[in-house]
């Protein structure tokens, strides 16, 4: 599943252009399950177990990730750019990215420290002060390789850091998409339900589309979540921490998890050994916002793994909890579909 990681964090996808990822996720699964692919662009994937399952379980992965798009072009050939999704504009100054259809390189640009003020100095740049530069000497020079509407993403490898850790972009959520893969790819006791969404970063849009057509009973959404464990962050904020296991969610800012679920993921989680651990605060959201008030309501539980510096160009995970939330998944969507 490593290999499959690193595979998956080097494609871009920014939201609304995930084609490259779901192209690669369809090269996957092909010949593990029946799918088809929804107007928005969502994976809607069926995977026959051994028995037919009671209940109709979804397991969801975004595909998308955050990035920039290109908004206009000066007259010097600079490009400038909005977020797309929620980025830190303090962690993206000087950072190489690739731009468009063609991964035209580039780098944010802001005006030189030398040159900036007092006040200018003790801030961080808004993303309206930067500019991604390509080489570009004029507005018509950057047009002949740029246009407007132009996704970039960040220009970052995957590698393994330390000790079982893996440095990568776009590990929110890839590292969800690498594990739903790897789940359709192996046998499984019961029928499963997979739902590979778009558009999670700008508001959730796949995964409400795919929870209204599959309709599942329960849904587990395999995600990345912030961890905080490092210098300077007291121990009361820093959410959940790296090597701690799978996080499981009791609420964040846009769903209260089924308490049933929360509680039984602790129990499978002792049961078979795998490390667990819970969200330490009620933040952040996920696609469990759209699915759970899908229809006339489905019960619902976030399964993430602990990520530092989460929407970076150099996001950190560690390998163990990716195995502890494989582990996890696969067993609650077992105990679902069987569920009395």
């Amino acid at each position: 599943m490593l290999e499959l990681l690193k595979n998956l964090c080097v494609l871009r996808g920014v939201s609304g252009s995930e084609e490259p990822v779901r192209n690669y996720i369809l090269s996957q699964i092909q010949g593990h399950c029946e799918y088809t692919v929804d107007s928005i662009g969502n994976i809607l994937a069926f995977k026959r177990g051994k028995k037919a399952a009671k209940h109709t379980v979804m397991l969801s992965a975004h595909m998308d990730e955050v990035g920039l798009i290109v908004t206009s072009i000066t007259e010097k050939g600079g490009l400038r750019f909005a977020p797309v999704g929620g980025i830190d504009p303090r962690v993206i100054f000087g950072r190489r990215v690739l731009v468009g259809a063609s991964a035209i390189k580039g780098v944010i640009a802001a005006k030189p420290l030398h040159l900036l003020s007092s006040d200018e100095k003790g801030t961080a740049p808004s993303s309206e002060a930067l500019t991604i530069a390509i080489g570009a000497f004029s507005r018509s020079e950057a047009l002949r390789h740029v246009s407007l509407g132009d996704t970039a993403t960040f220009d970052t490898q995957s590698e393994e850091l330390g000790s079982g850790l893996l440095k990568a972009k776009a590990l929110d959520d890839r590292a969800g998409c690498a594990i739903l893969i790897d789940i359709i790819k192996g046998e499984i006791a019961c029928d499963l339900h997979f739902a590979f969404v778009v558009q999670e970063e700008i508001g959730l849009r796949g995964a409400k589309c795919a929870a209204y057509s599959i309709n599942p009973e329960f849904a587990l959404v395999a995600e990345a979540t912030t961890a905080a464990d490092i210098p300077e962050v007291p121990e009361s904020k820093r959410v959940c921490k790296l090597g701690g296991g799978a996080v499981i969610s009791f609420m964040d800012s846009r769903t209260i998890y089924d308490k049933e679920m929360y509680k039984v993921a602790f129990e499978l989680g002792k049961k078979l050994n795998i490390p667990l651990q819970a969200k330490e605060a009620v933040a952040g959201g996920n696609d469990a916002g759209a699915i759970h008030t899908s229809r006339s309501g489905v019960r619902t539980l976030a399964v993430s793994l602990p990520c530092r510096y989460l929407h970076s160009p150099a996001s950190l995970i560690s390998l163990s909890d990716l195995t502890a939330a494989r582990g996890i998944l696969a067993a609650l969507g077992e105990d679902f579909a069987e569920a009395k």
